[in-house]
């Protein structure tokens, strides 16, 4: 059994710095891979609770469902306020048993929330400010946060708190063009807490942070691609464009400087080719006014953008000793790569011509892609040793 990454960057920390000599060092790990077997759950178990309370909480909500008719309105408002309390109890009643059993039962109980909030103005006919919901649902994730200090909460706050904040975006810009600023303050939002965790921080809470960076990072890139075309309603006023501005940079940089400090520079970088990335052409559709110029700036400018973005990641890996990060980037650069001959090369071949190229594509460039991805991924395993 091997010592845990967070355990393991800890102790070389302290060897380093010199709190710690080369012989306790050794007996912490040892003694970390005696403890290490018995302080969590086997993956079947994991997987037989987190199916258990999922399964649970569909079956509650689906014996609801079928019964609401039949219900009053404050029957139907008790019901759902005692599911959420239901969730909580069992997670409290829990906690000295099992801390993942406690940490599920939890998270259904906020997700409960969720759904008890929307239902509430279902039942009594509410027609209000509907961001408003997901307000009082992210307020009830950082409560559970701020009371369990759980990674399940915080993350759920991490996703409700940016979805409040562009449902408020949303009905303010109804009538404007406001999509690419929502979209920009999205994808930069997704590279912040996809590179959360760094060489010298990593706890729960800032890998739940990267999963959901790197889940959002490429539709967020997709999304402002198109979002920059979008000119759907009026152009926004001066004042709402200032503010928009502010809240799709500053929020993610102000986070970014809290989860890293002096390194946040690097975020801000990224801001800018975030914000240059939503003003450039789409490669594809009908343009028949264009001159050369503008046609190869067409097709290539853009995924030569998100080429040198894919770059950008790889070197903050390498300098960061972040493999995933060196990972993504290998992935971006092939998804652009492939994007370009897709849009730009393959219709202008035969038939035959483009599966040959198409093949020739994958098996050379797939091939050279692993080899350079295999080398950056030991040279950061050897720089963190």
């Amino acid at each position: 059994m091997t010592v845990r990454g967070e355990v393991e960057s800890a102790i070389e920390r302290w060897v380093n710095a010199g709190v710690l000599d080369r012989g306790i060092a050794e007996r912490i790990r040892s003694f970390e891979r005696q403890y290490a077997p018995a302080k969590g759950l086997n993956w079947p178990a994991i997987l037989a609770v987190v199916f258990g309370v999922v399964m649970l909480g569909a079956g509650l909500l689906l014996f609801v469902a079928a019964h609401w008719d039949e219900l009053s309105p404050a029957w139907r408002f008790t019901l759902v306020l005692a599911l959420v309390a239901a969730f909580h109890i069992g997670g409290a009643f829990a906690t000295t048993r099992s801390e993942r059993l406690a940490t599920a039962f939890h998270a259904l109980g906020t997700a409960t929330l969720g759904a008890g909030i929307f239902l509430a103005g279902q039942i009594f006919h509410l027609d209000e400010h509907w961001p408003g919901g997901l307000m009082l649902w992210a307020l009830g994730a950082w409560v559970g946060w701020y009371l369990l200090r759980d990674w399940v909460q915080a993350g759920l706050a991490a996703l409700l708190t940016p979805a409040w904040l562009a449902g408020e975006w949303t009905v303010a810009t109804d009538r404007f063009w406001g999509e690419r600023i929502l979209t920009e303050g999205l994808l930069l939002l997704a590279i912040v807490y996809f590179t959360a965790q760094t060489r010298t921080h990593s706890s729960p809470l800032r890998r739940t942070l990267k999963w959901i960076g790197g889940i959002a990072l490429i539709p967020t890139v997709f999304m402002v691609a198109e979002s920059g075309w979008s000119y759907y309603g009026r152009p926004l006023p001066a004042s709402m464009k200032v503010l928009g501005w502010l809240g799709a940079i500053g929020l993610p940089l102000a986070l970014a400087a809290i989860l890293h400090r002096r390194e946040a520079w690097i975020t801000a970088i990224a801001a800018v080719w975030v914000v240059i990335l939503g003003t450039l052409p789409r490669p594809w559709g009908d343009h028949y006014s264009e001159t050369l110029l503008q046609f190869a700036w067409r097709a290539l400018g853009p995924f030569l953008w998100y080429a040198l973005g894919s770059v950008g990641m790889i070197a903050w890996g390498l300098y960061e000793q972040r493999k995933e990060r060196v990972n993504f980037g290998i992935a971006g650069f092939a998804l652009s790569v492939l994007a370009f001959y897709f849009s730009s090369v393959m219709d202008k071949l035969g038939r035959s011509t483009s599966l040959i190229m198409l093949g020739v594509l994958f098996l050379l460039g797939g091939w050279y892609l692993e080899k350079t991805r295999r080398r950056l991924v030991a040279r950061v395993a050897g720089a963190s040793q």
